[in-house]
């Protein structure tokens, strides 16, 4: 069991590590709501998922709205679609397009 605050404090370190692959990744402006996404997914995914993404491609070709239909590539796991990272992934690109 942790504590209240220690919880917060990997929440702290996630969200700071998701900010720092954003920056060094994203090369086009973001809206509050794209970056808000984003970094739901990078905690989700991992950074070296994304780095290596079609998502982040069309991200930085100003590709805004293909971007945004490349999270639903992204509801798998061991090859399997789960019904949780489908509900997630709508999540973040509903996120991304607000």
């Amino acid at each position: 069991m942790i504590t209240e605050q220690q919880a917060e404090d990997f929440l702290h370190d996630d969200l700071t590590f998701a900010y720092a692959t954003l920056e060094r990744l994203v090369k086009v402006p973001l809206t509050q709501g794209q970056f808000d996404a984003l970094c739901s997914f990078i905690f989700n995914c991992g950074s070296g998922n994304f780095s290596g993404s079609t998502l982040l491609k069309k991200l930085n070709q100003g590709d805004y709205a293909g971007a945004a239909e490349e999270f639903s590539r992204w509801d798998k796991a061991a090859g399997k679609v789960m019904k949780g990272l489908t509900k997630r992934r709508a999540s973040e690109q509903q996120m991304f397009l607000s």
